[in-house]
């Protein structure tokens, strides 16, 4: 455990001084994630940048705004939180991003890209109508500079007329390398920046100062207290320049790899079998494209990229104009895959509705990180999907029990001529690959039972299957079905259950997924039957282990147990 530095011990620091300090970060950041897995390249290279901000700028009273929020590990270091480091990302320890929650430094809670420069301009305008003086600060990485929001927010600078310092941290990466017309003029401005690329900042009210190298501090220090006079005037744009990974070979030169690192060994993946899924799929269908927003390697499709590049589009951490791209080529005879975590669809949801489903367009969506997804935390648990795809018209909805059966869906969907979602985990496990009609259920244990557990997805039914071994050692007989169509249920199978009490289990949401719906299905046909819903309750899930969160937030075992107890001696 590191000693607790301060902001007073760096405005008091020489540089010789500041450099250790930067050495004893850095040092503790690396041996921290190795221990408790985060976003380690991104972090490592923004030391200098944190450390210059908390020394020129007077935190907590100025308020800072982390963009996307996964590189505060320096600034947690340095806000009184350095003797808790160690409980990073861990059950009841400290996020890996802002949170408000957690410490007066934390003035915004982030976690998806392209917010800071509202949130910024928002501060500012409060502070304005409230006669208040502390500076604002919008840390904002290249990755997000492609993000709309960044625009929309941009164009209010003017009209808001309040004073902000934007400083853009360019180490040409969001997770994947950054791509895009953003990026190459950021490239271009890394030499001496051309008059025209200035006056394109210029326009939109900012004053633009660059390019700074923001990992040596003789350079970034007098920037900064340059771009914090400034600002009594106007907005500034400070243009820095960082590496990825810096101060460890390794990390530098894999900076993808180790963007996030995991403290255990993996399981197998659901991302690479649909890489290796989509090239074999599209060997066979010339029409089949492959789409995403600035993840090309978390999402397994690297292999689909490297061996058809003019049928593979990364459009940067754009999540809305990738679905718009994929509705229009669908709308012109192609097939687009469009691959994305959970937690990131969220940002497409009209698009979703009015571009691809109102349309009735031909294109998969295939949702990774799924249900509860653990150490990052509330902006990144996947438990809200089912939920806002239930009601869309014309989408079917699939939920795998395994990779073998993923592997089927997407095979399934070469000749589907409809919108397509299918919802997974990041890990799991491998099973046969069999035919999938779409919106049948497969039955697993017989449904002649007493009570019928209906699950979907591969954690609910492997906590289906343990609950079930219990049930049965107690005498109570269990039915087991995998409900792996949200959109269409199989309405033969359930109009045939003899069952009056049936029991549903999701790693999503309560409201709006799979128990709401057939619930819902029995009432519409006035059907009697008991329903009793297990998922994640009404509440946004903190960080932590996905079985931990699983068990205390709506899908324990005991609890699901106890509910069939006493159900079951009901008849």
């Amino acid at each position: 455990m590191m000693k607790q530095i301060t902001d007073g011990d760096l405005k008091a620091a020489s540089p010789a001084q500041l450099k250790e300090y930067c050495n004893a970060l850095r040092e503790e950041i690396f041996r921290t994630v190795s221990v408790c897995g985060g976003h380690l390249s991104s972090n490592l290279g923004t030391v200098e940048l944190t450390v210059a901000l908390h020394r020129v700028f007077d935190l907590p009273h100025d308020k800072l705004i982390f963009d996307v929020g996964h590189q505060c590990y320096t600034h947690k270091l340095l806000s009184g939180r350095a003797n808790t480091f160690h409980t990073l990302r861990k059950r009841g320890g400290l996020s890996g991003f802002p949170k408000r929650s957690e410490s007066e430094y934390d003035c915004y809670d982030t976690g998806h890209a392209g917010t800071a420069i509202s949130a910024a301009l928002g501060f500012a305008k409060a502070r304005d109508l409230k006669g208040e003086t502390y500076n604002v600060i919008a840390l904002v990485g290249d990755g997000s500079f492609n993000n709309g929001l960044v625009y929309e927010a941009l164009n209010s600078i003017k009209i808001l007329g309040s004073r902000v310092l934007i400083v853009l941290n360019d180490n040409g990466m969001s997770i994947s390398p950054t791509v895009g017309g953003m990026h190459e003029l950021l490239g271009e401005m890394k030499g001496k920046p051309p008059l025209d690329d200035v006056r394109l900042f210029e326009r939109f009210g900012l004053s633009y100062r660059g390019v700074v190298n923001g990992n040596d501090l003789n350079e970034l220090l007098p920037a900064l207290e340059e771009a914090k006079n400034d600002l009594r005037h106007g907005s500034v744009l400070l243009h820095v320049s960082t590496k990825k990974g810096q101060g460890y070979s390794f990390c530098e030169c894999a900076p993808v790899e180790t963007h996030g690192v995991s403290p255990s060994q993996k399981q197998s993946e659901y991302n690479a079998a649909l890489g290796e899924e989509l090239c074999r799929l599209a060997e066979l269908h010339p029409e089949i494209v492959a789409v995403t927003a600035a993840m090309t390697d978390n999402l397994g499709l690297r292999p689909f990229f490297e061996k058809y590049p003019a049928r593979a589009f990364d459009v940067g951490i754009c999540e809305e104009h990738a679905s718009v791209l994929c509705a229009s080529m669908a709308a012109a005879g192609m097939k687009p895959y469009y691959a994305i975590f959970s937690t990131f669809l969220e940002r497409a949801f009209d698009e979703i509705i009015h571009d691809i489903c109102a349309q009735e367009l031909p294109v998969t969506l295939c949702i990774d990180r799924a249900g509860v997804s653990g150490a990052d935390g509330e902006t990144h648990q996947g438990v809200f999907d089912l939920s806002f795809l239930s009601f869309i018209p014309n989408l079917t909805v699939a939920i795998p029990k395994d990779i073998g059966e993923f592997r089927a869906m997407l095979r399934a969907s070469a000749d589907f001529r409809g919108p397509l979602a299918i919802r997974y985990p990041r890990e799991g496990s491998e099973g046969a690959i069999s035919d999938v009609k779409i919106g049948k259920f497969e039955v697993l244990h017989s449904t002649m039972s007493d009570i019928t557990m209906l699950a979907a997805g591969e954690r609910c039914l492997r906590i289906a299957e343990e609950v079930r071994g219990n049930a049965l050692a107690e005498g109570l007989d269990v039915g087991l079905i995998n409900a792996r169509f949200l959109r269409p249920l199989d309405e033969e199978l359930l109009l045939s259950l003899p069952q009056n009490t049936l029991i549903t289990l999701e790693d999503n949401a309560l409201i709006g997924g799979l128990g709401d719906a057939v619930a819902r299905f029995y009432r519409a046909r006035g059907i009697e039957k008991t329903v009793l819903n297990f998922g994640v309750g009404d509440r946004f899930l903190p960080h932590g282990e996905p079985k931990e969160l699983m068990d205390d937030f709506g899908l324990g075992k005991a609890d699901i147990l106890a509910a069939m107890r006493k159900h079951y001696a009901r008849g």
